[in-house]
């Protein structure tokens, strides 16, 4: 679920740079006792951008990828020399897989597979240092149902916070509502919140390597299933890591 680098991307394309934005991340997270491989890549054009991201999880106690999570988005905009070059339609698809091991073997299991459609609404600071967007989504689960089939999500980038070169602050915030089986059988439609503010840093400038980048994450959910297999309540997991900006 990191979406947190396309408005920032999104940004520099209004700004007027077509070159794709791609990064890699690494995170360990202090809960799960789990590594995270994160791939992203943001690419704009003419008729609007194209953003993915790939989750690989590892567990520590074995040796192969335990879950595999992907998200990718198109939003249409072709106005953008219009008063409505703010506003763009959106389409993308959730979805993954996870594997589990069993004394009788291994099995899989589907993660969340979603397409959702929308629009989108881009705001920005005058230097595009400060930018959020407001995602208002029809959700289909596949496999699923929901008596609300929506989703809201938020997206911002905080550029050089607090005036300190190569300080960045982004994340999302998604809410929708699902109906979720849990343990006990019960099945009913519920609000599912997950946000995940990241805090980077980019160390390399010192180096002569603008590439590298430290900091980490905090992940907050609520009524999150995901790759932690369906909790209930609240859930608070930090993570921290690095990243390299191709």
């Amino acid at each position: 679920m990191k979406k947190h680098y396309l408005i920032l991307a999104l940004a520099l394309m209004i700004a007027g740079l077509a070159e794709a934005q791609t990064n890699i991340q690494e995170m360990y997270d202090f809960n799960r006792k789990q590594m995270t491989t994160t791939l992203e890549m943001f690419k704009g054009d003419n008729w609007g951008s194209t953003f993915f991201f790939v989750d690989i999880y590892h567990k520590l106690d074995q040796l192969t990828p335990t879950d595999f999570y992907t998200e990718i988005a198109r939003s249409l905009n072709f106005w953008n020399g219009t008063a409505l070059k703010d506003f763009s339609l959106h389409v993308e698809w959730n979805g993954g897989c996870g594997i589990y091991n069993l004394p009788i073997g291994y099995g899989g299991y589907p993660v969340n597979n979603a397409w959702l459609f929308g629009a989108e609404y881009f705001f920005h600071s005058a230097d595009f240092n400060n930018t959020l967007t407001l995602e208002a989504l029809y959700k289909n689960i596949r496999g699923g149902s929901s008596q609300v089939p929506m989703q809201f999500t938020a997206v911002w980038g905080l550029k050089d916070l607090f005036g300190l070169k190569g300080l960045v602050f982004s994340g999302f915030a998604d809410f929708w509502w699902e109906n979720i089986v849990w343990s006990d059988a019960e099945k009913n439609t519920t609000t599912v919140f997950i946000t995940e503010p990241q805090l980077w840093y980019n160390i390399g400038q010192h180096f002569n390597c603008e590439n590298l980048f430290i900091g980490g994450e905090v992940e907050i959910s609520n009524n999150f299933t995901g790759n932690v297999g369906g909790v209930r309540g609240w859930q608070v997991n930090p993570a921290a890591g690095i990243k390299w900006n191709f």
